[in-house]
């Protein structure tokens, strides 16, 4: 009775979060992916590929011809080319509706490595007035912003917004009237200061305003009142779980925080829907492959938006993303609601899910 007892779970070995991401991603993503899951799981274990998204608010004019000497391209541009042919093409066949994809805006540059080249960019340079020439970023994160298609004088709430990328790639279209950048992370809110601080001038960060709060609370703070909303949530981050200890939800302290994941998502997305007005946009968007963090919360989000609020939610069409973007991103064609970019070791990429709905 008196038997000193081991401590076994001081003593046994811990077993990493990465290899308890990598053992959850196997047992779901196989089925959900199916043939695809092999190559994927390759490209989410080796080194992720990088956009170099131009900062409009410099005078770097020569970062173009420098980056274009290096074999990188602005896919965005290029993409845009390939929709004016079509376009043409469409025009001549007499075809009752053009691609909408021209809708996307051409001001928002943002230069890739070719399919297989895996260059890195150099680190960013400040200009004579001290604002850094790019940003690198996953160049897929860049999609969600694309998709919400930002027009001259919107008011844009970005719901989730630190560490800052999507935030800094909304302004670069010039046409925000006003953006709130929010954040619950106090922490993560000053990188995102930082990140404004470091690229956008003076003049423009006065039209930001920079909050903390909760963002499921935000149809509280200001409902029905944004033209364009982002709700880019917390999610498993599949890649970093997949690669870093660090902050890694797959961690054993953090079951229940990752089991609740999908129930945050759908508070923010739903908040997300009432901050919009009638007529606004929404777009949602994460960066994992789950289907239970993706399309699950966009369906649920649509029953209750009707069910409790009496609000009638479209779900917008993104196919022609998948053709515009096909030389860039290699895309998931089985998804049933949104776009899913899957890594691929040739363009290594995401993952990135992104949905847009509209509030009628």
């Amino acid at each position: 009775r008196h038997r000193h007892k081991e401590k076994w779970a001081a003593t046994a070995p811990r077993i990493p979060s990465t290899r308890l991401a990598l053992h959850h991603f196997d047992t779901s993503y196989s089925l959900h992916l199916g043939a695809l899951w092999p190559s994927v799981r390759a490209g989410l274990l080796c080194e992720q590929k990088y956009g170099a998204l131009l900062n409009n608010f410099t005078a770097a004019d020569h970062v173009p011809q420098e980056l274009e000497l290096l074999n990188a391209t602005d896919f965005i541009s290029e993409a845009l080319q390939k929709a004016r042919q079509w376009q043409r093409g469409a025009m001549t066949q007499a075809e009752m509706s053009p691609p909408r994809c021209i809708s996307i805006s051409s001001k928002i540059k943002c230069y890739t490595f070719p399919r297989g080249d895996i260059t890195r960019f150099r680190p960013a340079r400040p200009d004579a007035l001290g604002l850094l020439d790019y940003y690198l970023m996953d160049a897929a994160s860049l999609l969600p912003v694309l998709a919400l298609n930002v027009q001259l004088d919107d008011f844009v709430l970005d719901l989730c917004a630190a560490p800052g990328g999507k935030t800094l790639a909304l302004l670069q279209t010039g046409f925000c009237g006003h953006l709130a950048a929010n954040d619950i992370s106090v922490s993560r809110t000053k990188r995102l200061h930082q990140i404004l601080h470091s690229y956008v001038p003076k003049e423009v960060r006065e039209t930001v305003s920079v909050t903390s709060y909760d963002g499921r609370d935000w149809d509280q703070v200001k409902g029905g009142t944004f033209d364009k909303v982002l709700v880019d949530v917390p999610c498993t981050t599949d890649r970093h779980s997949a690669m870093e200890e660090e902050n890694n939800i797959f961690h054993k302290r953090r079951t229940k925080e990752r089991q609740m994941l999908p129930m945050l998502q759908l508070e923010l997305l739903m908040a997300g829907i009432l901050a919009a007005k009638p007529g606004g946009e929404v777009v949602y968007s994460t960066c994992s492959l789950s289907p239970l963090q993706n399309e699950c919360v966009v369906e649920r989000a649509l029953e209750i938006a009707e069910a409790q609020f009496n609000i009638n939610i479209h779900v917008e069409d993104l196919s022609h993303f998948r053709t515009l973007f096909q030389d860039t991103f290699s895309f998931f064609l089985d998804c049933q609601l949104g776009e899913l970019v899957l890594p691929h070791l040739t363009a290594n990429f995401g993952p990135m899910y992104f949905c847009k709905l509209r509030r009628m």
